[in-house]
């Protein structure tokens, strides 16, 4: 695996075995907490936060330490509780805050509940302001645990940009990501989507990743059209 070396304070975080996870102030509490599983007060944590600021990032680190399954809320409908966590303890289900059957999910719960076992949900908002209508999930969703995940902030998007660039085997210096960050759009998914547009508009013009080459892509006048697709 290659590891970028940055001189931003970040720390690594194995993701699956797969990508390292970067630790920065703004996520640094949900870390803490899926750091102390399965050692909870209560069964349910859950994460929220806005789009593309890291929670499913934050959860496959935790699936690849317990060994937990992942679900999307709106594929809850008509599965059986029992046989999800089968000889499971802990489960993570994502955006459980919209599109999910709520008898679905109480259920589930339930089941999590009556096993002694864990389970991390993620929406947008915490539980509390989530469009409940089924009053013993709403009981049950207000027991659980709430941990605010914030949008990336500058050192983390640094991170995650180095890390992107390494990836792909590629050399960038320091300020070719400080010139990038504050030009951005502050999510992961931005970041993935920029590191490709750069990667592809540089090898095609057999050219390196310097700032003004970055300017001109940021400007849209490098000769590559500044997309992922």
């Amino acid at each position: 695996m290659i590891r970028p070396q940055l001189t931003f304070d970040l720390g690594h975080r194995p993701a699956l075995g797969v990508a390292d996870f970067l630790v920065a102030p703004c996520n640094e509490a949900a870390v803490a907490w899926l750091d102390r599983w399965p050692a909870w007060p209560g069964p349910a944590l859950a994460i929220a936060g806005p789009p593309g600021c890291g929670k499913t990032h934050l959860v496959h680190a935790w699936l690849g330490r317990s060994g937990a399954p992942c679900i999307a809320a709106a594929d809850l409908a008509g599965r059986d509780p029992f046989a999800l966590m089968a000889d499971r303890r802990a489960i993570a289900i994502e955006d459980a805050d919209r599109g999910v059957d709520e008898t679905a999910l109480f259920h589930l719960l339930n089941v999590v509940a009556e096993r002694r076992g864990t389970v991390v949900l993620t929406g947008r908002d915490s539980p509390a302001r989530w469009a409940v209508r089924l009053a013993d999930l709403r009981s049950r969703l207000a027991a659980a645990a709430v941990v605010s995940v914030a949008a990336p902030d500058d050192r983390l998007l640094a991170g995650v940009l180095a890390k992107q660039f390494a990836d792909r085997q590629l050399k960038v210096a320091d300020d070719v990501i400080a010139f990038l960050v504050p030009r951005m759009e502050r999510s992961f998914a931005a970041a993935r989507a920029l590191v490709e547009s750069l990667d592809r508009a540089a090898l095609a013009e057999r050219r390196p990743i310097t700032v003004p080459f970055a300017r001109l892509m940021l400007d849209g006048t490098a000769s590559l059209p500044f997309d992922s697709a």
